[in-house]
């Protein structure tokens, strides 16, 4: 960093301008902390960018992904995955608000910050009391890049234990895309069929993609009407 003038090193320029006013370079710079032998922490930043294909790309990393990358290695990959980390906690609304989801959109704009992006396949839960306000919100399963297996049991064991009136379904696709997939579709029909049986209605079953969702409530693919 030493050729890079006083004013314009990450650090002093967050002092004076704000968090804000830096670069994703610039912040990953700080979060890595200091470059190697051949780099400094702001090429070594940008390095990392280009091998992510950009800052959303870096979302969708896992640890044995960045490790691999020149300069990085497991204590870096660490403090990246971390930040990166506090980032989607800092921007999910906290369990005491007891968050109240009436629509697709409002659920999607509920579970995409924690969940989406993500290098793996993940399914999850959203338990609901008769106002549709959040009971709880729990993951059932993580698969691989493009699977995760998923049982109805597995779901409606959690909705009883909290009491739940009615659940909302919910994964992501690694590949950023939420078209939903035709096993995808399979999967939401067991799901709401199960439920009709345990009394807990299956409200809506949401894809989370790179910023995008699909809502089968939205398209018409529950087979109930809401």
């Amino acid at each position: 960093m030493n050729a890079v003038a006083s004013h314009d090193r990450p650090r002093e320029k967050l002092e004076r301008a704000g968090a804000s006013g830096l670069g994703d370079n610039e912040l990953l710079a700080l979060v890595i902390g200091s470059g190697t032998r051949r780099m400094d922490v702001l090429e070594l930043a940008d390095a990392v960018l280009a091998s992510a294909g950009g800052l959303h790309g870096l979302l969708r990393m896992s640890p044995a992904d960045l490790r691999r990358l020149p300069g990085v290695g497991a204590a870096r990959a660490a403090q990246v995955l971390s930040a990166l980390e506090l980032g989607r906690r800092a921007i999910a609304r906290p369990p005491s608000d007891r968050v109240r989801l009436i629509t697709p959109r409002e659920v999607a704009a509920y579970l995409l910050p924690t969940y989406g992006s993500r290098p793996v396949e993940q399914f999850g839960v959203v338990m609901l009391d008769a106002r549709q306000r959040v009971l709880k919100t729990e993951l059932v399963s993580t698969g691989t890049l493009d699977a995760s297996v998923v049982h109805p049991r597995d779901v409606f064991r959690l909705a009883t234990a909290t009491t739940a009136v009615a659940i909302i379904i919910f994964h992501n696709h690694p590949s950023g895309d939420p078209t939903p997939s035709r096993d995808d579709e399979e999967l939401t029909q067991r799901m709401v069929a199960a439920g009709a049986l345990m009394g807990i209605t299956v409200l809506d079953h949401v894809v989370l993609g790179d910023g995008r969702y699909a809502s089968f409530r939205e398209m018409e693919k529950l087979g109930l009407r809401l």
